[in-house]
């Protein structure tokens, strides 16, 4: 699975060093997050409830071992929505890290796809 997220990090990281701007890259990033998270989420909160309706047909240790990873996977959902909610707001932070030197001058963050 950690291999599947670094290649595609890897991807969308060679697909945004072709932008123009450094602005049009924290703005595509956010534009990333907002529209996979959510997918990602709601797979992990179906996959943590199948996880627990599995464990409960099963003897008493599987059961625990089951129920402490549908836990995380509902807690590791609840957590990119919050990230993918908050990513408007994580990508003006960035912007602002640049400081005054014209690199992303007069670009709005708005975390909406640009055409």
């Amino acid at each position: 699975m950690n291999a599947k997220i670094l290649v595609y990090l890897v991807v969308l990281g060679v697909a945004l060093s072709f932008a123009a701007s450094i602005g049009q890259n924290l703005n595509n990033i956010c534009v990333q997050v907002k529209g996979m998270m959510p997918l990602v989420a709601f797979t992990l909160i179906v996959l943590g409830g199948l996880v627990y309706a599995i464990g409960q047909v099963l003897g008493a240790e599987m059961r625990s071992r089951t129920n402490v990873w549908a836990t995380t996977m509902v807690i590791g959902a609840v957590l990119g929505l919050i990230i993918a909610f908050s990513a408007p707001a994580i990508v003006q932070l960035a912007a602002s890290s640049f400081g005054d030197e014209g690199i992303t001058e007069g670009y709005e963050y708005n975390c909406k796809e640009i055409i």
